[in-house]
């Protein structure tokens, strides 16, 4: 018997049948196949026409035919759209895959926290240092103005008394207001050369300290540093006391410009990038840990260029002051970088709509003007 011609197999109400199926068949089975079972697991009610055309596919996939192939077909697509978010890509995933990936960022995340956290609190301690040794380099100049004021040049001090060791003339409450203001002097002396030599650490010594010869010796950092027992002559020790002072501050306004130009450089630069990174690795973790619990985590490359984008918008914030988010409260641009990180299409989107802005506000040109 001859070979049916396909207008009378039509007429026969016959369907011609192919085998082996084609690729995207079995690629569609094994989806619906798995989204037939995740539902049986979770408890989800399925039609059973859906149901039944999936395994009377299964059934005829050695001998597959259209009838077949579009029956599967509209099952599947019912059961992603009663099952979404999850979907097959989705339950293909290993949990291999899911380890690896979340393993991968956690590493990257510890490792930025080991490069940031240091570099943070040598910033913000460095910082402090610097404020607090201005006040005080503020308050000395002061007072080695009004002690020159009122006790002059050593040379020219005159007649001192026996009783205070002021000049003659001098009365008791002057006198005891300028030992007061001297030892205040000392005091601001020695807090600037000690915050000098904690910037020195922080600058990793890249000033030299002019008194490292006598810091192993007691009695002359004593005698250098403290005013002489008894205070003899206050002219004298106020000019001793102004010329190591005038060290220390030398010492301590060269420490302050190394720190404010690498510190500084590096809280703009460098430190607004690494912490939008950061964000970024916070987000993906918890990401894949909301994922990987609903099942709709799907291994993709673009996860790697969220990074990319995280540092060009860390980089861009860094360029900016504390910003303001009303009644004078403010969010400096290290936290910033760390949001702009966590929700990168969230700052893209802020971008989008100033541009758009902007562009409203163009002035419209006139053609032919």
């Amino acid at each position: 018997m001859g070979a049916v011609s396909p207008a009378l197999e039509s007429v026969m109400g016959t369907t011609t049948t192919y085998a082996p199926p084609p690729v995207w068949f079995g690629e569609a089975l094994g989806d619906a196949e798995r989204l037939l079972k995740y539902s049986s697991e979770i408890g989800v009610d399925v039609d059973p026409d859906i149901r039944d055309h999936i395994l009377e596919a299964r059934s005829a996939a050695s001998a597959w035919d259209e009838k077949t192939a579009a029956t599967l077909l509209s099952a599947l697509a019912k059961l992603a759209a009663r099952l979404k978010p999850v979907t097959a890509l989705s339950l293909e995933a290993r949990v291999e895959d899911v380890r690896a990936a979340v393993r991968t960022y956690w590493i990257v995340a510890v490792c930025l926290a080991l490069i940031i956290f240091p570099i943070s609190v040598a910033s913000f301690v460095g910082t402090a240092i610097s404020n607090s040794m201005r006040t005080e380099i503020a308050t000395a100049n002061d007072l080695a103005v009004k002690l020159r004021t009122q006790l002059g040049a050593p040379e020219g001090s005159g007649a001192v008394s026996a009783a205070s060791g002021a000049p003659a003339g001098t009365s008791a409450i002057d006198s005891a207001n300028e030992v007061t203001e001297l030892q205040q002097f000392a005091i601001s002396v020695r807090a600037i050369d000690a915050r000098a030599r904690q910037l020195n650490v922080l600058a990793f010594h890249a000033e030299h300290d002019p008194f490292a010869p006598i810091r192993r010796d007691q009695k002359k950092l004593h005698d250098t540093f403290q005013l002489p027992a008894g205070l003899p002559n206050l002219s004298r020790a106020a000019g001793d006391l102004t010329a190591v002072y005038q060290d220390v501050r030398y010492f301590g306004q060269s420490l302050l410009e190394d720190i404010s130009f690498y510190y500084g450089a590096i809280t703009v630069c460098l430190l607004p990038a690494l912490y939008a990174l950061l964000g970024t690795c916070a987000y993906l973790l918890r990401t894949f840990e909301l994922q990987t619990a609903s099942r709709t985590f799907i291994p993709s490359g673009a996860d790697s260029a969220r990074f990319l984008i995280a540092a060009i918008g860390g980089a861009v914030v860094g360029l900016f002051n504390n910003f303001t988010i009303g009644q004078g409260a403010s969010i400096p641009p290290l936290a910033i970088a760390f949001l702009v990180g966590y929700a990168v299409d969230v700052f893209f989107a802020f971008l989008e709509g100033l541009l758009s802005t902007f562009a409203k506000k163009a002035p419209q040109t006139v053609s032919g003007q």
